[in-house]
């Protein structure tokens, strides 16, 4: 098929490259020409493993190409997806201006029919709006069809690729079937393709990234009744998680979430809730305990200095708001940086992938370090915040000369106790007891 993508972001480039992959003609269209110039050239504007190989091959290959001229991408394009974003607005609510223009510049430059596909997370009833914004604007027909992504940063290629479900929103049955179509090389594996409403396809994203939310906020108020009680949270997750009606997954105790979704999503989704009068008490509880979650970490950091951290040196490894992404958004680790920083401190940090968005954030208010030792040379505390797996096996008899004092706030639960007592490191983490030398 031909195919165009209106966003050369995340959603968008794993979009765009995978359907590419299987055959299609794909043309990625932005407005940032900068933007576009580096794509052409091979360069994904983040990181994302095995993407960049996957848009250079299609692009060698002539089926994926980037463009700023919208007009000549959408004529003659069977299927266009709209991959932009829907930012919050102060309110929680999502912000649909660039999605709702998008549709309407596609609906401009159509000259004959066309598929809109709607990748955005949007809110309910979203996509009757630009339904409305189709028709109004052109005589050729243009269904509005939802298609939520399920990507996780990280490991979007292979959740493209290989799907739990996909799920097509639409109550045109030929729409239905062209995007079904579309999708079929990635169900070879009998995943199911479920067709729904388009309202149940825009509420079901939302409910989706909601839950996984909520599983982590639960988990992580379980760890702090750990440690008022001295239990490991370690212990009480696999005896809760290895039910099968609960299961281990986003059972993981933490610093809290962050990322472009879970935060956004689960606003967004009280938001428009409370503007057709619904209640949202978990929800609202959600995205409070993940506030106070980032909380408790500076608390405890200040509490062990008496609440003077002015002079103090810290080491941060991991900025990225989870391992194998360089994705700095709403990342926990800034919030108590920012905390530090703000009390006087230095902060030294690595990390593997996401040097420069974190720059892109604190400029030059931290000192940013190519090595891991590199950070902690000196450190009062070595504060933890991503769990990448260079982390996970360090030379603890160096980081205890390297460092002031052998003080680590882990905030991934990355060493078992017994290794931090054996090489006498105090060692605070979520939801177990605190280790002392």
């Amino acid at each position: 098929m031909r195919i165009a993508v209106i966003g050369s972001g995340y959603v968008g480039l794993v979009t765009a490259a995978c359907l590419a992959d299987s055959g299609n003609h794909v043309t990625g269209v932005d407005m940032d020409e900068g933007k576009v110039r580096r794509l052409r050239e091979g360069h994904v504007p983040f990181f994302e493993p095995g993407l960049s190989e996957l848009l250079t091959s299609n692009m060698q290959a002539g089926r994926l190409r980037f463009t700023t001229d919208l007009g000549p991408a959408v004529t003659g394009a069977e299927v266009v997806f709209l991959a932009v974003g829907t930012p919050p607005k102060p309110d929680g609510s999502a912000d649909l201006s660039m999605i709702e223009a998008a549709a309407r510049q596609v609906a401009q430059c159509l000259t004959g029919p066309c598929i809109m596909v709607v990748k955005s997370t949007v809110p309910v009833g979203s996509g009757a709006r630009l339904d409305e914004i189709a028709r109004r604007t052109t005589s050729h027909r243009c269904p509005v069809v939802s298609n939520p992504e399920f990507l996780k940063e990280g490991d979007a290629v292979n959740d493209f690729m290989r799907p739990d479900r996909v799920v097509i929103g639409t109550d045109d049955a030929h729409a239905g079937d062209i995007i079904a179509e579309l999708y079929g090389p990635f169900v070879r594996n009998n995943k199911p393709i479920l067709r729904m409403s388009r309202t149940a396809s825009e509420l079901c994203k939302y409910a989706a990234n909601a839950y996984l939310a909520t599983r982590i906020s639960f988990i992580n108020e379980i760890s702090e009744i750990c440690e008022r009680f001295g239990v490991d949270v370690s212990e009480v997750r696999l005896g809760m998680g290895t039910d099968a009606r609960i299961g281990l997954h986003f059972l993981y105790p933490g610093v809290g979430y962050g990322g472009s979704c879970f935060p956004k999503d689960v606003q967004a989704l009280a938001s428009s809730a409370r503007s057709v009068g619904a209640t949202c008490e978990i929800l609202d509880s959600v995205h409070r305990r993940n506030q106070t979650q980032r909380e408790r970490m500076t608390r405890r950091i200040l509490e062990r200095f008496n609440g003077n951290v002015r002079g103090k040196r810290f080491a941060a490894w991991g900025v990225a708001f989870k391992p194998k992404t360089d994705d700095v958004r709403e990342a926990p680790a800034l919030s108590v940086i920012e905390a530090l920083l703000a009390g006087g401190a230095s902060v030294a940090v690595h990390d593997p992938k996401a040097m420069e968005t974190t720059r892109a954030v604190l400029g030059s208010r931290v000192e940013y370090c190519e090595d891991a030792y590199a950070a902690t040379r000196g450190a009062d505390a070595l504060l933890i915040f991503t769990e990448w797996n260079e982390f996970r096996s360090p030379d603890f008899q160096r980081l205890k000369s390297d460092m002031k004092q052998p003080l680590i706030f882990d905030g991934r639960n990355l060493y078992d106790a017994r290794t931090m007592q054996r090489y006498n490191f105090e060692y605070h983490s979520i939801g177990r007891p605190t280790v002392k030398p």
